[in-house]
């Protein structure tokens, strides 16, 4: 005659009884596996003697400690007393309600953070055993994950306890880890999309590529990845796409956009060249944040500054010259080529003292920067300057005079005449002049000119102009860190395209 079946919990709900869950809160509480297995053995035969078809958690642990205190002694026996034993549920609230731990749950969890399945399941087992010993019954979920955390730093160290945390508050998304940094951030189809037009990857097939890797990468899935596995995964699908030249210009692109050393853009030219769209467009294809006019640094030092002390710096670039003259003399309608040149170059001077105080601040930061304006004269502010800095000095023109006219008349139309028309045609000539003279200086520093007719060529011609200029500017060192073991061939072939380009 078989034996009536025994169970564990109460009329309502009930599980079958396991000696092996006596055996685990046993060992838990510091017993021998021997002499756990045999107070299970005592313990069931005791229940049975007794014809017990239900017992409940509370008349079991009572029985394990009092047995336990025959068997394994009072030290174990108190600490199975103290316990949350095997056989009975931690609670875990939440939001969405109340559950019971599962090892294998937050083992799965684990899993996604990069753990083995024998490792996730051992850090899962290690945070269940330490709860069940402090005698642990209810918990919130946002505990669970501390002490997820602390059991995965102890262990596998810092970048998995972050990986962690970052699958737990970012559920579904995938997390990127760039260069050095242990800290996980959120992928950015949006971001990927414009580092891929930066390289001339047209529109549809940059969001094509965005979402094939973000899917490839994520799986059915959340996971966390290195930025590298990113970029490869993207070369590799715009070599299929649009071939093999846009993809290394891509790879290039990236060290622009990650670089060793901040990257100082500077962007000079005279009114009504388009420097303020331009810089803009820049800075979104290279992934520049910090876009910084020198108009702005020229007001800035007119307020600390009194008209008496330095005239020219209150006047314009183009009507400078008129504060150089003596008091009293009569004003022509257009002065000469030096007295114009004379009263520009005394306030890009001037204005050139806090432009080197604000690059010198980017460099301090780390942080790459477009700086745009008619006060970037080449010859002025130097790359040797700033020696941690990658300095890439472009001049903006516009060689057809009817043209530069009609973006005068344009920028009129666009801005209410808040900046008015007429104003700047009367000193057209001298900003005309005021272009050649640039242009000159330009040829002697070797400063590249963009002379694009529209926003997309000249932006295009930019990123070509910064793209050559850093790679020849980077250390070998720099070059293998950024692109691998082929960094010289790279190198050689940007070398190439710089000796054949007409910028």
């Amino acid at each position: 005659m078989s034996q009536p079946e025994l169970r564990i919990g109460t009329a309502r709900h009930a599980f079958p009884f396991s000696r092996g869950l006596l055996v685990e809160s046993l060992v838990n509480a510091g017993a021998d596996a021997g002499v756990a297995a045999a107070a299970a053995r005592r313990i069931e035969q005791q229940l049975r003697l007794a014809r017990r078809t239900l017992v409940s958690p509370a008349e079991l642990q009572a029985l394990m400690v009092e047995v336990a205190h025959d068997l394994a002694g009072p030290e174990t026996a108190q600490e199975a007393a103290r316990q949350t034993p095997a056989f009975v549920d931690i609670i875990v609230t939440a939001r969405k309600g109340d559950l019971p731990f599962s090892r294998g749950v937050l083992a799965r969890t684990l899993e996604d953070a990069g753990l083995s399945g024998k490792d996730a399941y051992a850090t899962a087992s290690s945070v269940d055993v330490n709860l069940r010993r402090q005698g642990v019954r209810t918990l919130s979920a946002e505990a669970i994950d501390r002490l997820t955390e602390d059991a995965l730093a102890e262990h596998y160290g810092e970048h998995l306890r972050l990986t962690y945390r970052y699958l737990q508050h970012n559920r579904g998304k995938l997390g990127v880890i760039s260069g050095g940094s242990e800290v996980p951030g959120p992928f950015s189809k949006g971001i990927l999309v414009q580092s891929m037009l930066a390289a001339g990857v047209p529109p549809d097939v940059a969001r094509k590529v965005a979402r094939v890797t973000q899917r490839d990468l994520r799986g059915s899935e959340d996971r966390v990845v290195r930025r590298a596995a990113i970029r490869e995964k993207v070369e590799a699908l715009l070599r299929d796409e649009v071939g093999p030249d846009v993809s290394a210009r891509y790879r290039l692109l990236r060290v622009i956009r990650r670089p060793p050393r901040p990257v100082i853009v500077l962007l000079g030219g005279v009114s009504g060249t388009g420097k303020s769209f331009l810089a803009a467009e820049i800075a979104y294809r290279l992934g520049i944040t910090r876009v910084v006019s020198t108009d702005s640094i020229r007001e800035v030092m007119r307020a600390m500054v009194s008209p008496a002390l330095i005239p020219t710096l209150h006047a314009s670039t183009f009507s400078a010259w008129e504060a150089l003259l003596p008091p009293g003399a009569p004003r022509p309608d257009h002065p000469s080529r030096e007295t114009l040149i004379a009263g520009f170059r005394d306030q890009v001077q001037q204005v050139s003292v806090g432009l080197s105080a604000v690059v010198q601040r980017s460099v301090q930061e780390g942080t790459s920067l477009v700086l745009e304006g008619v006060h970037l004269v080449p010859g002025y502010l130097q790359a040797g300057s700033f020696s941690g800095a990658l300095v890439v000095p472009m001049l903006v023109t516009l060689p057809d005079a009817e043209e530069h006219q009609r973006h005068f008349e344009s920028r009129n139309d666009e801005t209410g005449a808040s900046r008015p028309l007429h104003r700047y045609m009367r000193y057209f000539h001298e900003i005309r002049a005021m272009q050649d003279e640039l242009e000159t200086l330009a040829a002697a520093y070797d400063v590249p000119l963009l002379d694009g007719l529209t926003l997309d060529e000249s932006a295009e011609q930019a990123v070509d102009v910064v793209l050559r200029r850093v790679m020849v500017a980077l250390t070998p060192e720099e070059r293998r860190d950024l692109l691998g073991e082929d960094a010289d061939d790279t190198y050689l072939e940007n070398r190439e395209q710089t000796s054949t380009s007409p910028a």
